[in-house]
């Protein structure tokens, strides 16, 4: 792998236009489970702007794990498993529906580490979204490449001998994750990654105990968790942090609790450790 010519995608920059639709939205909250959206109307939920701005590669250019070819924008990191590993988000304004927003995207680095699990490329993005000239939104983006499993080797399964976390919590809420739930928000974002709705090519070639709950999905459940307990509050920022994946294997628990600027989120896998944390800021 040459890591410095994947270095030098540092400093690249796309923009994009998209307008955010009520119809979109209106799918995220029957996919939450809402009959209809509990958010303000014409304004988008934070961490909706995920259904937004969404790669939409010619079928003939996609690869085998469904995601579009290595390249572009994004550089050709050869580490065949990738996915989105946390954010760090900042509202500065709601996002309004039937306006028209552009995105503006950089690469601001791109780091090779060598671990336990192998080698390992972390890749940042930075975006902005403005509507009507100012900017509404600001996150920087992580994802991670992964070598392959050896072979016959289960990855990132829940131990069930570790010893469940101790989370003290104000809110709880069970979901169940199934392959519907998981197609549902994989035709939401154009997400064709197929670790989230291909049993048999999650299991046999990536080797995951079952099909893999998206990071954003979680994510955006535990903001949901968030504010149904605290309708009307103004989110100011959030980070999100992906620990371990969850799978649809069994229900995995939310929980939050309140802080003094906020809230504390956390998703807990079957035998009860964290798998992803967010902290809320609100104003």
């Amino acid at each position: 792998m040459n890591v410095e010519h994947l270095k030098s995608w540092v400093g690249r920059t796309e923009s994009t236009l998209d307008l955010p639709t009520p119809a979109s939205l209106k799918g995220l909250a029957a996919t939450l489970d809402h009959a209809e959206p509990p958010w303000p109307a014409r304004t988008v939920p934070p961490l909706g702007h995920w259904l937004y701005f969404l790669p939409q590669a010619v079928q003939s250019d996609i690869a085998e794990d469904g995601h579009p070819q290595r390249g572009g924008f994004l550089p050709p990191v050869p580490l065949p498993r990738r996915m989105w590993a946390g954010s760090r988000i900042s509202f500065h304004a709601p996002l309004r529906t039937a306006e028209a927003m552009e995105r503006t995207s950089r690469i601001s680095a791109v780091e090779h580490r060598s671990g336990k699990s192998g080698e390992l490329v972390f890749v940042t993005v930075e975006h902005e979204i403005f509507q009507q000239g100012h900017c509404a939104l600001s996150e920087s983006q992580d994802i991670v490449y992964r070598e392959a499993p050896a072979p016959g080797q289960t990855t990132l399964a829940h131990p069930s001998a570790r010893h469940a976390e101790q989370v003290s919590a104000d809110w709880r809420r069970s979901i169940l994750p199934d392959p519907v739930m998981l197609f549902r928000f994989s035709a939401l974002t154009f997400n064709g990654h197929r670790i989230h709705y291909d049993r048999p090519y999650a299991t046999e070639v990536e080797q995951y105990p079952g099909l893999v709950v998206h990071g954003p999905l979680t994510a955006t459940l535990l903001m949901d968790l968030f504010l149904r307990n605290n309708p009307g509050a103004d989110v100011a920022s959030c980070v999100i942090r992906g620990q371990q994946p969850l799978f649809d294997t069994g229900a995995f628990q939310l929980c939050g609790a309140h802080t003094e600027d906020g809230a504390d989120l956390r998703a807990l896998t079957q035998s009860g450790q964290t798998a992803m944390s967010v902290k809320v800021v609100t104003r």
